[in-house]
């Protein structure tokens, strides 16, 4: 095994992995930053798209992630217990691996706290929660990630049933609560949850989508009579929350509860799942919300610190049909290669998971059929979901995790259940894989990935990121009462390259709401920087290249949150690099119209 220094990236090679043969090289380049390069070949082109191999195995105990999920006692029905609970990818101490959270659901009374996993050199996770100040007990559902002070450390807020927690990331792996004096209160069941600049004024904001307002006293019996999880239908919805860092005027760390003058108190809905983008192009962060049994809300930012309700008019609130679904889980991603994001949103079992592509910007349209999501092997009610570049091919693959909600019956699965205990019979479902052909057309290749599709599980939470920085696609999933699982990428893969954006201004954090395009072999590609996505979940906040058989890209765009623009030598494949604000070229610098007001 390679010795690596404590502080460089890393790759789980040798042990655990037991891999040779493989040459970490690590380059300082003026302008640019520390870079690792790996010299991985890419597959044969013509093995990219051979479906017969496996892409994904079960890598948990290789890892040596240990976390059982826990949901407090169960058989009373109580709601929120069956629809947590989330987890994040992140690096919590800035040594250049990735580093785990994972979110505990039985209760404030709970023995079971959320756990910190850190990445140790050779690979493996070692569970770092005592002490770390994240070890508390509660209703977890959502996490995200976000450095809130600009210190270069990303802290963590977590939404609960009823209650919202910011904890300040205060380095050598410690974190002390600060929501309450923070001014993040949220006295509501909060899920998804995404820091964004929404006033681009440098400083992170938090948007928190709330459930239902729901009453433990309802009861919700199934057709037959024997009792069941209630719906959201029964229940009156409740209002997002959107809050604004103070941290420009020099009060610490400060939130103020913005929505209502924002324009989102009259939103009043079972809110689930969140992307932060720029939808109408106008370089200003816009809010996606997908509601469970309720139109969609598309809130586009009007630069003034208020926001607008457009789903309706730019094609995102039904689907095709006109007709209102169970949205869940989003994805965003290019699935056709036009150099416009597309979103994915995951429904019931009993509907399908639409794909909307965005023709022409800022607008969208259903392409579900066209795309053949529905035309998959076995359907599920889809959760967690993420559009990622699995075999490295320069296009997006679809992954969904499922998991129902009402007792449904049994479904085969071949590796059996995940769940020991007879209460969830019924309940477990098989997680999907869909290949993209390159031209957003999905072939499901589920049942060629049975270490991830064959066990049957309540799952949740779905996570994307390179564990191992082998510039592969790694997965996270949550399940409820069982174990968290991860899926390491043994796809055959092509070549590929990974940026990490950082503003030196801005205490060195991650670009939130950067775009970023490069053209390889004559392809352009692009992608759009925020973790927040899937369902409760934060995603490794570095952006992830397939090239396919190009063996470099031979330029980088970047068109950074506050407008202006900046352009990259291209580089070599096969590296992770660090790009900073103002070490590229300025193309353009924000006009009058992009400035923050």
């Amino acid at each position: 095994m390679i010795a690596i220094p404590q502080n460089s990236p890393t790759t789980a090679h040798g042990s655990p992995f037991q891999w040779t043969g493989v040459l970490l090289l690590f380059l300082q380049l003026a302008g640019v930053g520390c870079r690792e390069q790996q010299q991985t070949p890419g597959a044969p082109s013509s093995t990219l798209h051979d479906q017969s191999q496996s892409w994904l195995e079960d890598a948990t105990d290789k890892f040596g992630l240990s976390f059982s999920h826990d949901v407090g006692q169960v058989g009373r029905y109580f709601m929120p217990e069956s629809l947590g609970s989330g987890a994040a990818i992140f690096d919590f101490d800035n040594d250049g691996r990735m580093d785990l959270l994972l979110l505990q659901n039985g209760g404030p009374e709970s023995q079971s706290k959320h756990q910190l996993f850190h990445q140790e050199v050779e690979g493996q996770f070692r569970n770092v929660s005592a002490g770390s100040g994240l070890d508390v007990a509660g209703h977890g559902m959502g996490v995200a990630i976000g450095d809130v002070d600009n210190d270069g450390l990303p802290d963590v807020a977590i939404t609960e049933y009823e209650k919202i927690r910011l904890f300040h990331n205060r380095g050598g792996g410690r974190f002390a609560e600060a929501a309450t004096q923070s001014g993040l209160e949220n006295p509501h069941w909060g899920m998804s949850a995404c820091f964004f600049d929404y006033d681009r004024d440098g400083w992170l904001d938090l948007a928190v989508v709330n459930y239902i307002d729901y009453s433990p006293s309802m009861k919700c019996p199934e057709a037959q009579g024997t009792p069941g999880y209630c719906g959201p239908s029964g229940f009156k919805g409740t209002v997002p929350r959107l809050f604004r860092n103070l941290g420009a005027e020099g009060k610490g760390i400060r939130f103020a509860d913005v929505t209502v003058g924002a324009g989102l108190a009259n939103l009043a809905g079972p809110g689930l799942g969140i992307v932060c983008a720029d939808f109408d192009g106008d370089r200003w962060p816009d809010l996606l919300i997908a509601n469970d049994g309720h139109v969609n809300w598309l809130l586009v930012n009007q630069r003034d610190g208020t926001f607008t309700e457009q789903a309706a008019a730019r094609g995102v609130a039904y689907n095709r049909m006109g007709s209102v679904e169970a949205n869940m889980g989003v994805a965003m991603g290019d699935v056709d290669a036009d150099g416009l994001f597309d979103i994915l949103i995951t429904h019931l079992n009993t509907e399908t998971h639409t794909l909307w592509r965005q023709e022409p910007r800022g607008q969208f349209r259903d392409r579900t059929a066209q795309s053949r999501i529905a035309s998959s092997n076995w359907r599920g009610t889809g959760f967690g979901t993420v559009l990622t570049d699995l075999n490295n091919d320069a296009s997006p693959d679809l992954v969904v995790v499922n998991g129902g909600i009402k007792r449904l019956g049994i479904e085969p699965a071949p590796n059996g259940k995940a769940n020991r205990d007879p209460f969830w019979n019924g309940f477990e479902q098989r997680n999907q894989v869909f290949a993209n052909n390159g031209s957003g057309t999905f072939e499901d290749i589920s049942a060629r990935n049975l270490s991830f599709s064959g066990t049957a599980a309540v799952s949740r939470g779905l996570a994307a990121g390179d564990l191992d920085n082998d510039g592969a696609t790694d997965l996270v999933v949550t399940r409820i009462a069982a174990s968290a699982r991860i899926y390491r990428n043994v796809a055959p893969r092509a070549h590929w390259l990974t940026l990490r954006l950082v503003d030196p201004a801005l205490g060195g954090r991650d670009a939130y709401g950067a775009e970023v395009r490069i053209v390889s072999g004559g392809r352009r590609q692009t992608a759009w920087l925020n973790p927040a996505y899937s369902y409760l979940c934060s995603n490794d906040p570095r952006i992830h290249f397939g090239l396919g058989s190009s063996s470099r890209a031979e330029s980088i765009h970047i068109v950074w949150p506050n407008g202006s623009e900046e352009q990259f030598d291209g580089v070599a494949a096969a590296r992770i690099i660090t790009l900073r604000k103002g070490t590229g070229r300025s193309l353009v610098e924000p006009s009058a119209q992009h400035k923050s007001p």
